[in-house]
């Protein structure tokens, strides 16, 4: 069973609402804290003062009368307010003096002990202050910051959740655009009425890889219905040769050899398709070149033209090799790619003509190999297919049953294989078509 995912807008709206929290609890614990101290310094300062008249009254009235003046002052000399005490004692435990309204037992209380130095000797004293009203205050406080800590972190969660909705508006929006598209809407891409700078490069990436899909998708299309044309001739003369040699039973065994060896033809001429096929295949999924000992690429060619010696003094042309240089290729596929323009070159020069190998290093260091022919141009619109598989100039496929429009494809998978590139040029009677390979050192 796949597991739900979470929530991103949840998660972001508990965690600002967690932290707004936070931060209000820290701040009115702070406010509490100053409140609580200002309430107890408050205190303090009240009972030191309290203890300053105190002290000053009871020494002032002993050294004048004695103990009992002492406590008559104390009890109408010193001002007193509700929720004080004050207690003397002497050294040996004697009271000496209490306040006459003895309190019950304060709630809450501060406690200042004291010494009095008296003539008859120091009195231990103790003053009280009440601090219960203190306390009530500092609760209701206390009440009054939680509930703003709470409700100050609901509200920031909600405000949060409905902020980071609408923040996360555009990732529905893309979302939506995203189930929108299918293989009946390859052109379909998305986009934001307002650029958002975090999304924008994912939204490029996405689009560029929807434009890759696209083309392979359109790429593949074209080659399924590339591939069912050349092979739908092929099979039905191979099913209508072999039909017709076997309706007739007094055929001469000849006439039967020569059914068969056409038939075998087109079965090589299908398994040479099948093995370029596959040979595209492995370069597209990253196949490399295996590069030996570095080679004279003008040796290489010349191994390929005497090869073509024989179609070559057919259509009465001639091979020039101009230029040269030394790199690391894979010999087979280098000479195989180029076969595959000399090839080309042959079926399109002008009998009696010179097809010209050219070889040289460009401005980045790449050797290029470039095969020119004199024959008609080549439309400008066809020069960005020439390397598609299948392609050909001529749409009525008049060579068809020799050659299946797969050479100039091989040539720049090859290319790619060697890290290079291809190039072609048609004007004015000439054409070039070439490939570069990378330059590597020499080993």
């Amino acid at each position: 069973m796949k597991k739900a995912g979470y929530s991103l807008a949840r998660r972001l709206s508990m965690q600002l609402a967690w932290q707004t929290a936070l931060g209000l609890g820290l701040f009115c614990a702070g406010i509490f804290a100053a409140t609580q101290w200002s309430f107890e310094d408050k205190q303090r300062t009240y009972l030191a003062a309290k203890l300053t008249a105190t002290r000053d009254v009871a020494l002032s009235a002993e050294r004048a009368g004695g103990l009992a003046e002492m406590r008559k002052q104390l009890q109408t000399g010193v001002a007193r307010r509700v929720g004080t005490y004050l207690e003397l004692h002497a050294a040996d435990g004697e009271l000496l003096y209490r306040d006459p309204e003895v309190p019950q037992g304060f709630a809450k209380a501060q406690r200042l002990d004291f010494v009095l130095p008296l003539a008859a000797g120091d009195a231990r004293g103790v003053l009280l202050l009440d601090t219960a009203e203190d306390s009530r205050m500092l609760g209701r406080l206390a009440l009054i910051l939680l509930a703003a800590t709470l409700l100050g972190g609901l509200s920031a969660g909600l405000a949060s959740a409905w902020r980071v909705r609408r923040t996360l508006r555009p990732l529905r929006t893309l979302a939506d655009q995203t189930r929108a598209i299918s293989p009946e809407r390859m052109d379909q891409r998305l986009s934001l009425a307002e650029p958002v700078a975090e999304l924008q490069p994912w939204i490029d990436q996405f689009n560029a890889m929807l434009r890759r899909l696209e083309s392979a998708y359109v790429q593949l299309e074209a080659f399924n219905a590339d591939v069912a044309h050349e092979l739908r001739t092929p099979l039905a003369a191979l099913i209508g040769h072999t039909e017709v040699a076997l309706s007739r039973e007094d055929r001469p065994a000849e006439a039967l050899r020569e059914t068969l060896t056409g038939n075998l033809e087109e079965l090589q001429r299908f398994a040479a398709l099948v093995n370029d096929m596959l040979f595209l295949s492995r370069a597209d999924r990253g196949a490399t070149a295996r590069c030996g000992a570095p080679s004279r690429l003008a040796d290489l060619v010349r191994q390929v033209v005497d090869f073509h010696e024989a179609p070559l003094s057919e259509a009465q042309l001639r091979v020039d090799v101009e230029g040269d240089a030394e790199l690391a290729v894979d010999q087979p596929l280098f000479k195989r790619a180029v076969s595959n323009l000399l090839g080309n070159a042959t079926r399109y020069a002008a009998r009696g003509s010179a097809i010209t190998v050219h070889i040289g290093l460009d401005a980045q260091g790449r050797a290029e190999v470039a095969v020119e022919n004199t024959g008609p141009d080549i439309d400008a619109l066809h020069i960005p297919r020439l390397f598609d598989r299948f392609f050909r100039t001529d749409e009525s496929r008049a060579d068809g049953h020799v050659h299946h429009g797969l050479g100039l494809a091989i040539v720049a998978a090859i290319a790619r294989m060697h890290s290079g590139h291809t190039m072609a040029v048609s004007g004015e009677g000439r054409t070039r078509i070439g490939f570069a390979v990378n330059r590597t050192p020499k080993l």
